[in-house]
């Protein structure tokens, strides 16, 4: 069922034999060349599949367009040993440029089918989420003249497998961007923690050397002062 009171953002959850098998929540944009290149917008923002299995598929259906996202678990061999990860491995998007809904005065209008080739994105270790808030693109080869469809994903968070409660996501796995972007955040904020340190030390060291410096014997230079003996 859809859960985000946005309209550009749906959150799903899908349930099979009272367990929930997948939850997805994102912003998805699909821009169509047509006619002269034209750009036009279209909104499909997530929809149910069934779930089971290690393959899951996720789907939506709008008035003259119509998007499918399948995706797969799989084991790999790494130095660690074997690993198992799930992705998302095709996406299918129909769309009739004959609505003009969506397509406004398009020449030769007619039903086509944008598919991706050898799709590996969303890659995520198993048991655990897939976040990413930055902006993905994905591109897909149209039939329409082998013409390029760019699918626009933000905001995803999605989990196909091992999911212990509803509404709950286990552990997020970010994309790269997301991780640069903590990593841009966080490393102003060490490097002003380091800096204070150092200042701290500093001083503590400067205070210690002054007090020593003050508590040793002062030999008067004035040669009057000192006691003549005999």
């Amino acid at each position: 069922s859809g859960l985000s009171p946005n309209p550009e953002k749906d959150i799903f959850v899908v349930r099979e034999n009272r367990t929930t098998c997948l939850m997805a929540e994102f912003a998805a944009k699909f821009t169509v060349p047509y006619d002269m290149w034209a750009s036009n917008h279209v909104d499909v923002s997530g929809g149910p599949g069934p779930g089971g299995g290690r393959s899951w598929r996720l789907q939506r259906s709008s008035r003259g367009a119509a998007a499918r996202c399948h995706g797969r678990q799989e084991g790999h061999n790494t130095s660690r040993g074997q690993e198992t990860f799930w992705r998302l491995s095709l996406i299918q998007f129909t769309y009739d440029t004959a609505e003009r809904t969506y397509f406004k005065d398009a020449v030769g209008p007619g039903k086509h089918t944008a598919s991706s080739h050898q799709l590996s994105a969303l890659v995520t270790p198993a048991g655990r989420s897939y976040e990413c808030q930055a902006q993905q693109t994905i591109s897909l080869i149209s039939s329409d003249h082998q013409r390029s469809v760019q699918l626009l994903l933000s905001e995803v968070r999605i989990q196909p497998f091992d999911i212990t409660a509803d509404f709950v996501f286990s552990e997020e796995h970010k994309c790269p961007v997301d991780q640069r972007e903590q990593l841009e955040e966080t490393l102003p904020l060490i490097l002003g923690l380091i800096l204070g340190l150092v200042i701290v030390i500093t001083l503590c060291v400067y205070h210690i050397h002054h007090k020593l410096t003050a508590n040793q014997v002062q030999i008067p230079r004035d040669r009057s002062q000192y006691k003549h003996m005999g």
